[in-house]
């Protein structure tokens, strides 16, 4: 079963083709760009040196949030035309489960962190299924929202033992130094990787969770854009 991952969920681009839960090709570009720019660029020119045809695809694993409503969008867009065209179908894969997937081997609780704006990130804690039928990462707790002197807090007077990472670590690595049972991924962990994305979206397959066609695959948008914020704030105003 060959795999295509899209994930354009945050600053970085990540797109990965797994055959058989064997990587073939995996792209990361971090720039400036925007996805809309280098998205389809990048999944045509990894296609063409894999020598693979669109039509070759068996499933598409697709991350839809949260982070970037600008980003996700563009994901989930790219994600449905394809299937559409080709008839495939997509697995929706939530942007911490991705990340935290690039260190599904730890035995330490696995918090991936995104930045969520005004001094909260999005986390959510997940362990390694050593134990689970399929394997890979397995969900503790859902995804919450939470200012970031409370989670930090809460790992300071947790008795648990913590690997941390994700892209908001960049902007908060001075607190989680400071606290002793926390070790802070590697900054190439940090980073969205189209090849973690594809491994969840095939563990999810096998396990029949999480699967949609081009009509019913929707966004994850856990909270509000900052432009239907304004816009509720004029109105009210009104």
């Amino acid at each position: 079963m060959k795999v295509l991952g899209i994930d354009t969920s945050s600053m970085a681009a990540s797109i990965a083709v797994i055959e058989d839960d064997t990587l073939i090709c995996e792209f990361v570009v971090n720039d400036t760009k925007t996805h809309s720019q280098k998205l389809m660029v990048m999944i045509e020119e990894m296609l063409k040196i894999s020598d693979i045809d669109v039509n070759e695809i068996d499933l598409l694993a697709v991350c839809i949030g949260p982070g970037s409503f600008t980003g996700i969008r563009i994901g989930v867009a790219t994600a449905k035309a394809i299937s559409h065209v080709n008839d495939i179908p997509i697995v929706a894969v939530n942007s911490l489960e991705s990340i935290a997937q690039n260190a599904s081997l730890s035995d330490k609780i696995i918090l991936p962190i995104l930045d969520a704006q005004k001094n909260q990130v999005y986390s959510a804690e997940y362990k390694y299924g050593k134990d689970g039928k399929f394997g890979g990462i397995e969900t503790i707790s859902d995804i919450q929202i939470k200012e970031i002197e409370a989670l930090v807090d809460e790992i300071k007077n947790s008795d648990k033992e913590y690997v941390i990472l994700g892209e908001a670590v960049y902007k908060y690595i001075d607190k989680f130094k400071e606290l002793k049972n926390v070790k802070v991924c590697n900054s190439i962990y940090n980073v969205s990787k189209g090849s973690s994305l594809c491994l969840c979206g095939i563990n999810k397959f096998r396990q029949e969770k999480d699967i949609y066609n081009c009509y019913d695959i929707k966004p994850m948008y856990i909270k509000k854009s900052q432009a239907e914020i304004q816009y509720e704030q004029k109105h009210k105003e009104v």
